[in-house]
């Protein structure tokens, strides 16, 4: 097998990052690969915040996977730490081998050395086969998630 490992991200990476977000039906409707400036300028926002963790995953060079680590200190829970996971991606070339179970299991890692006493994460409600990923690894469906978009 390949040799895969996990680095945070780069500013080089933008494009393939971006073109990972957008290989899907939700992801082609919200995502723009074709102007990578927002992207650009929010990679610089997420480097200069000590509590984003974008890490890349990378086998022979090339990125098949993606997702980012928020930390959030917090009173509720008496006091606790709390790590979020968002923008979950695999390469669709990469996709069946196992790379999602690793970044989640990174993930739930260095949200626990990093002193976190919860992981949590929300899923669009469209997307079924992840949440059945997300149950298979321990997490529930414990709330209901809401958005208003700005």
């Amino acid at each position: 097998m390949s040799d895969l490992h996990f680095r945070p991200v780069t500013r080089t990476d933008i494009p393939d990052v971006v073109a990972m977000f957008a290989d899907d039906g939700l992801g082609r409707g919200r995502e723009t690969p074709d102007d990578l400036e927002p992207y650009y300028a929010a990679y610089e926002r997420v480097a200069a915040d000590p509590g984003q963790h974008v890490v890349v995953a990378e086998r022979d060079g090339a990125l098949v996977g993606v997702l980012q680590l928020s930390v959030i200190p917090g009173l509720s829970r008496r006091g606790a730490t709390r790590s979020v996971i968002e923008a979950v991606r695999v390469h669709r070339d990469a996709r069946g081998g196992g790379l999602g179970t690793q970044l989640i299991e990174w993930a739930v890692e260095e949200s626990r050395r990093l002193g976190c006493t919860l992981v949590q994460l929300t899923s669009d409600r469209a997307r079924t086969d992840a949440h059945r990923f997300y149950e298979r690894l321990g997490f529930t469906a414990s709330h209901v998630g809401f958005k208003l978009q700005l």
